[in-house]
C-alpha cells in the first residue's frame, strides 16, 4: 500500500486538523485543550526502512513515542472520530489508533483470528484489542 496525498486529506478530515509536508513526511498536531492532550502524528510514506521500503506512522505523545514499522493499510471511522493505522505480518496485527480528542493506543502481536471470533469468550484484558482493531478486518491479508 502505498500512501498518497488523497489518502492524507483523508486522515487530515477525519482527525479535525491539516497536515503540513515537512521534508519527507506529513505532520498533524491534535490538541484537545479541554483536557489538556496534544499528539503529533507523522505519516513517512514509502520511506526506506532497513534494506526494504515501507510506510513508516509515528506518534509523539507528553510521555510517549510510539512507531508502527510497515503500516499496510488504514481505516478512518468519522463516527468515532479515529484513525487505525495497522501492520499485518505472518497472522499478526499491530495496530495504531489516533482519536480526534488527542488520544492515542497501541496494539501489538495481535491474532488477527481474534477480529472475527466471539469477543464475549475472551478474557476482558484481550477482549479490548479485538474489539479495537475489527474495523481494520477487511484490510488483511486473508479478508475476501
Amino acid at each position: 500500500m502505498k500512501i498518497t496525498r488523497k489518502d492524507i486529506d483523508k486522515i487530515a478530515n477525519a482527525l479535525g486538523v491539516k497536515a503540513k509536508l515537512w521534508g519527507n513526511n506529513y505532520r498533524f498536531i491534535v490538541e484537545n485543550k479541554e483536557d489538556g492532550r496534544k499528539i503529533s502524528l507523522e505519516i513517512y510514506p514509502n520511506i526506506p526502512i532497513g534494506n526494504k521500503k515501507g510506510n513508516l506512522i509515528s506518534v509523539y505523545t507528553q510521555s510517549a513515542h510510539l512507531q508502527l514499522h510497515f503500516c499496510t493499510g488504514y481505516v478512518v471511522s468519522d463516527l468515532l472520530g479515529e484513525v487505525t493505522f495497522i501492520g499485518e505480518h505472518h497472522g499478526q496485527l499491530s495496530g495504531l489508533i489516533i482519536e480526534k480528542e488527542a488520544g492515542c493506543s497501541l496494539y501489538a502481536n495481535v491474532d488477527s483470528s481474534l477480529l472475527s471470533g466471539d469477543f464475549t469468550k475472551l478474557g476482558p484484558e484481550v477482549m479490548l484489542s479485538g474489539i479495537a482493531l475489527s474495523l481494520t478486518e477487511g484490510l488483511l491479508s486473508g479478508a475476501e
